[in-house]
């Protein structure tokens, strides 16, 4: 209809405003030149769209004309436009593909208004000079006609505006198909659009970074996420070289296989570790995928990526964790497991041995119990640190848990190695540790087993380790022991045994002696010592020493302490009904007293027995145990002083390694002075002086002193005049039952001789001249009992040096001191020099098998000692 109305105007307009002078007489004949053309185009078949051809020369034609004919009529505008839809579409199906995209997207433009018509046929005219091309030629025919159409009559005219009524029906007819096509062209273009949004929507607003190079490798378009996770801008990175990403933690290998893939296959998948532009690393997961024109040839390369940083620090967090100990970071049992395979491996390639090792803690169980697990966990992981140090690289050391710790040691050639590397890994275990300002001092024991010598699975060398760890514990603590058959066996016992102890304690067949404890200068008897015994069905009385060896730092330690002070609460409260008053030491080992259950377990048994006073137990403490961790163990007596009133001795003092530090520190009431040094303190001038500077350090910071291991008068009477006068020991009596304790009190007799010795008042120079007696008797009567023995006989010489003896030593002290006249000590030298060539001789014919006259030489050596008491009585003038 539209094309009517315009041939309508068309004919009116060339009725009633024909001026050969007039412009839009001109303009209106040149549109009607063009709607002749059209119609006899379609005259020929006016049921089609007139032919492609025909209509790209109309097309032609209608834009070969000025600009100003076009825009003075808006329904020409219109007509053109739908002509180029046409023609759009008539191209596309050509498959001229860049034409048809001109023309849509200029079309769209111009029917949204936002471009003229006259810039919008500029730029067709620009972007399409065939649309020009011979339109010259085809104006002068219509030229011709439109002259003819000049000189016609008005009648004429009208005629053939009826002629042309019908023309454009047909037309309307023809156009009104072209229009259904243009209206499926629109949706399509609409269609277009919206997927081209969503495509520029998912490029900007993914989440996943994208590149997009050249076909040179050259960054051309990068999207939002690109510039957030690399740091990078867009201008920043646009030209650059995507290697400006790299973080170099990637081989040149890596690359070449990465693009050998891209080249083959046309993409690529894999992780890539790469560098922000501040420098920090991040992880990709990366697809690169090539883009290639219709002849193959690649255009660009697409990089798709995501930052997967978060999940790879997660994915390590969840392989430390399978694979190492989250305290110490030290490899744990699965990876040490793998590792023991890999040397065992490099053992059979070698040639070399392999040590496993099994290294277990010595009394690391009170850290935890007295300072928290915190404590306990970082000295843990200061342990881990120093083994570490100690190893090499191809060395491996794992936690197993607890405190216990397996090293693998590669290429062992000579036994020396393993010892060198063990040793210095206890000296360096044993170093105080200091947490929040405590010291704690802990030690190791370790076992030891080779590869192939042990030829075994791991858990088989790793037990076999333990086996021998074990026996070092045993041994003392503190020290490395090599597997042995033998030493499995002593494992393997040492199992039954505790297990048979164990059921000891259940069957009650554990009963509780009594050593009684005296003031050898009162003779009274103020207390005893309860040691255990074993009372076992079939074997009988099993000595304490063959069975506390194996309990020693197990819980069934603990259990067995329990019960020992129970017992003996028990039966002082027995004996106060009897009216016997004195006072019970029971000992306590390290490992019970560091327990977090030993004050709770100690107050509730008193609590139990509530008719005894807490004064009457007395907690008994070695110093060796007391090495372990000082702080706490001061802490611990103190509040079972305060609170529950119980005393504290410390007991075999003198064997440990810092008595000072402990006199001092402890909060002892008394010190017992071990029997070892009492024993030979007759003998032995180092033990007499270790009993003197006890007894001296003692009294200087208030405690009292008391000396186990008296078995004979004189003992007695040494220890009176050097200061000490508590004592017991087989000399006053053995360990008893309950029973006979009760019977023994009634009967006791004090020695009077250590009474005599103890009432006697004594100048300092008294006190000296009476232990020289002592230690002289002593030593004559040793080197007599030597003589007269048969020669089989293993008792020891005494000391015949006479610069080394006792009797030496004192006259050297005594010459220093100046606390006698010079003159009368050096006659007692002489004298005493005589005495000991006399015994050297005797020596000689005794060893030499003249053994009677070595005999009949005592009578000499007696004669001298009667020289020497004379000398003796001199000093005392």
């Amino acid at each position: 209809m539209l094309l009517i109305a315009l041939f309508s105007i068309i004919v009116a307009a060339s009725t009633f405003k024909i001026s050969k002078t007039s412009k839009l007489h001109q303009l209106n004949t040149q549109h009607l030149k063009y709607v002749i053309q059209l119609n006899d185009l379609i005259a020929s078949n006016p049921n089609v769209i007139p032919d492609t051809e025909a209509l790209k020369n109309i097309v032609q034609k209608i834009k070969a004309q000025p600009q100003e004919c076009i825009e003075q009529s808006g329904s020409i505008d219109l007509f053109i436009m739908r002509l180029i839809n046409t023609e759009s579409i008539i191209t596309i199906c050509k498959k001229d593909v860049k034409l048809a995209d001109e023309l849509i997207k200029k079309i769209t433009l111009f029917e949204q208004g936002k471009v003229t018509s006259a810039n919008m046929i500029a730029n067709l005219n620009q972007s399409s000079d065939r649309f020009k091309a011979n339109s010259i030629e085809f104006i002068k025919p219509v030229d011709k006609l439109s002259d003819f159409i000049l000189k016609t009559s008005t009648t004429s005219i009208i005629i053939l505006s009826v002629v042309f009524f019908l023309i454009a029906f047909a037309i309307s007819k023809a156009i009104s198909n072209v229009v259904v096509s243009m209206q499926k062209t629109s949706n399509e273009l609409l269609l277009s659009e919206e997927k081209l949004q969503l495509s520029s929507r998912v490029f900007r607003d993914t989440h996943e970074g994208i590149m997009i190079t050249d076909a040179q490798q050259l960054i051309v378009d990068v999207n939002p996420a690109f510039t957030d996770i690399t740091g990078y801008t867009h201008d920043e990175i646009i030209g650059q070289s995507p290697k400006i990403l790299s973080s170099g933690k990637q081989s040149t290998q890596f690359y070449a296989q990465m693009w050998n893939s891209i080249t083959q296959h046309g993409h690529w998948r894999g992780e890539v570790w790469n560098r922000t532009k501040q420098g920090k690393l991040y992880s990709e997961l990366l697809n690169i995928s090539s883009l290639t024109n219709n002849s193959g040839a690649v255009t660009h390369y697409v990089a798709v990526f995501s930052d997967i940083t978060s999940i790879k620090k997660q994915q390590d967090k969840l392989n430390l964790m399978a694979h190492y100990d989250v305290l110490t970071k030290l490899p744990n049992r699965a990876l040490f497991i793998d590792r023991f395979h890999q040397s065992i491996a490099h053992s059979k390639r070698t040639g070399f041995q392999l040590a496993v090792c099994f290294l277990d803690l010595d009394d690391f169980k009170p850290v935890n119990d007295n300072y928290g697990h915190e404590a306990g966990d970082r000295l843990l992981v200061e342990v881990a640190d120093r083994i570490m140090g100690c190893i090499r690289e191809e060395d491996t050391v794992s936690r197993q848990g607890g405190d216990e710790f397996a090293i693998l040691l590669n290429d062992i050639e000579t036994t020396s190695q393993y010892e060198v590397t063990m040793q210095r890994i206890h000296q360096v275990l044993a170093q105080p540790y200091f947490i929040d300002g405590v010291q704690h001092i802990i030690t190791a024991s370790s076992g030891i087993t080779l590869y192939p010598t042990d030829n075994g699975d791991i858990d088989t060398l790793l037990r076999h380790a333990d086996h021998a760890m074990y026996q070092s514990k045993l041994s003392g603590k503190h020290r490395s022991q090599l597997y042995s058959p033998d030493s499995d066996q002593r494992i393997i016992q040492k199992h039954l045994q505790l297990e048979e102890i164990e059921q000891a304690l259940v069957q009650r067949e554990f009963q509780l002696y009594y050593q009684p404890k005296v003031n050898m200068v009162t003779g009274k008897v103020f207390g005893a010592e309860a040691l255990i015994r074993w009372f076992h069905p079939e074997k009988g009385l099993i000595p304490p020493l063959d069975f506390l060896p194996y309990i020693d730092g197990t819980p069934l330690e603990s259990k067995i302490g329990e019960w020992v002070i129970n017992e003996a609460l028990h039966q002082l409260e027995d004996w106060q009904q009897q009216g016997i008053a004195i006072e019970v030491s029971v000992n306590i080992s390290s490992n019970h007293l560091l327990s977090s259950s030993f004050f709770t377990v100690l107050e509730k048994c008193l609590a139990e027995h509530p008719s005894v006073d807490a004064k009457c137990l007395q907690l008994e403490i070695l110093e060796s145990s007391a090495l372990g961790d000082i702080n706490a163990i001061t802490k611990i007596i103190e509040t079972c002083q305060n609170l529950l009133g119980v005393s504290a001795s410390l007991d075999d003092f003198g064997t440990g390694y810092s008595s000072l530090t402990h006199l001092r520190s402890l909060p002892v009431n008394t010190i017992k002075i071990d029997q070892s040094f009492v024993r030979d303190m007759l003998d032995d001038p180092s033990d007499y002086s270790i009993i003197d500077g006890v007894i001296s350090l003692s009294k200087s910071f208030n405690r009292n002193v008391i000396a186990e291991g008296v078995e004979t008068t004189k003992h007695g009477l040494l220890l009176i005049l050097m200061g000490c006068e508590q004592a017991q020991g087989y000399g006053i009596a053995k360990p008893m039952p309950a029973t006979d304790l009760c019977h023994w009190l009634d009967s006791y007799l004090p020695n009077k001789q250590w009474l005599i010795c103890g009432t006697t008042n004594l100048n300092m120079k008294e006190k000296s001249l009476e232990i020289f007696k002592l230690i002289t008797s002593q030593w004559q009567e040793s080197i007599r009992a030597k003589v007269e023995a048969t020669p089989n006989n293993v008792k020891p010489w005494p000391i015949l040096d006479s610069t080394a003896c006792h009797c030496g030593n004192w006259i050297r002290l005594k010459t220093q001191e100046q606390l006698f006249a010079r003159g009368s000590m050096l006659r007692l030298e002489n004298v005493h020099d005589e005495i000991h060539a006399i015994a050297l001789e005797i020596q000689r014919k005794y060893q030499s098998g003249d053994i009677k006259t070595a005999r009949a030489d005592l009578s000499v050596l007696a004669l001298a000692f009667g020289v020497m008491n004379n000398a003796i009585e001199s000093l005392n003038t």
